[in-house]
């Protein structure tokens, strides 16, 4: 493969994996000139490859969506990748994904070398994925979300809450994820000013703003972590601890677990949890900082449970403390002869 041939190859690598790439990054990254970089991107053209540009100073290249489906550059493992995901894709709760995953994954393998197609069928063998949760995604919005991510483009939707609430939102997308067989959008709430997550299944009229921002700092366990919450919040809550801890210090400990919590006055806060049955909401009550006093506002079978259970835990840890305290058998205790 000749230079010239190989540096258009890469420059179509660096189009398909970024959605803008100024023209002085471009040649930067081939180590040619912009005027070479624009020779290139007409060659790509002349394939069939849709390529927009902005002129001028600051002027850059983007891949844009054209009228057919020029030949993807892919790597052993992305085709692996994208072959085990069509598999999966097939059961996540995308609409009419199980026929479009199927019909695309029939056409896909076709043209895998056989070396690759073997890791794809070793790798499909042992992918189960269980059927999704909520509504089903539409395919166009999961990716637009995606694109969104990456690209870090603010964008406006409407969001049906679980309550039915309806409101607009204008937010910086950070990533996708799914949790409980569902897919989750964490972003900025640029209106509320902090993190949320979001259901995509509850989505509907996405905009894309154009608007491109710095990404905010957020780490991989953290978004992770968020999405965990959300998802605990889906069940039924069932009690409130009134914590005596202002509003700022109660968010500040428990972060995303704190996000329902709301002021009771300016020195006290009501915290929600919940939980599939009173033992595992009663594994949160664990979480209030040392010292803090609360009360729980709840129905009377839960306290009833509450109260009977402490009363057998705080039994359990007494005696336990007893022996614990007791003085050991002095050694040798027998009779001298």
């Amino acid at each position: 493969m000749g230079e010239s041939t190989a540096r258009t190859l890469s420059l179509l690598t660096l189009l398909q994996a970024h959605r803008w790439w100024p023209g002085e990054e471009l040649a930067a990254r081939l180590g040619v000139t912009t005027r070479s970089v624009r020779r290139r991107v007409d060659a790509l053209r002349e394939l069939g490859y849709e390529i927009e540009s902005t002129p001028g100073l600051g002027g850059g290249y983007r891949l844009a969506a054209g009228t057919r489906m020029p030949p993807l550059l892919l790597t052993d493992d992305e085709a692996v990748t994208v072959a085990v995901g069509l598999r999966v894709a097939a059961a996540t709760g995308i609409v009419d994904g199980e026929n479009t995953a199927l019909s695309a994954l029939a056409k896909f393998e076709q043209v895998l070398p056989p070396a690759v197609r073997e890791r794809v069928n070793a790798l499909g063998r042992s992918i189960e994925p269980r059927a999704p949760r909520g509504g089903p995604v539409p395919s166009e919005l999961l990716g637009a979300l995606a694109l969104a991510c990456r690209d870090h483009e603010r964008v406006r939707f409407a969001y049906t809450a679980a309550n039915g609430d309806e409101t607009r939102r204008h937010v910086e997308p950070h990533s996708l994820r799914s949790g409980d067989r569902k897919w989750f959008l964490v972003a900025w709430d640029l209106g509320r000013e902090a993190w949320r997550t979001f259901r995509v299944d509850r989505i509907s009229e996405l905009v894309g703003t154009g608007v491109r921002t710095e990404p905010r700092e957020l780490s991989e366990e953290d978004a992770a972590e968020f999405v965990m919450a959300s998802t605990s919040y889906q069940v039924r809550q069932t009690a409130s601890a009134i914590l005596d801890m202002t509003l700022e210090e109660t968010l500040s400990h428990f972060g995303p677990w704190g996000r329902n919590a709301v002021a009771v006055d300016a020195a006290r806060t009501s915290w929600p949890f919940g939980g599939d049955d009173h033992r595992t909401m009663t594994t949160a009550l664990v979480w209030i900082p040392e010292g803090v006093s609360y009360e729980i506002e709840a129905d009377r079978a839960y306290l009833e449970f509450l109260r009977d259970h402490a009363t057998r835990m705080l039994a359990a840890a007494e005696t336990s403390l007893t022996h614990l305290d007791a003085p050991a058998p002095l050694a040798g205790g027998g009779a001298e002869g």
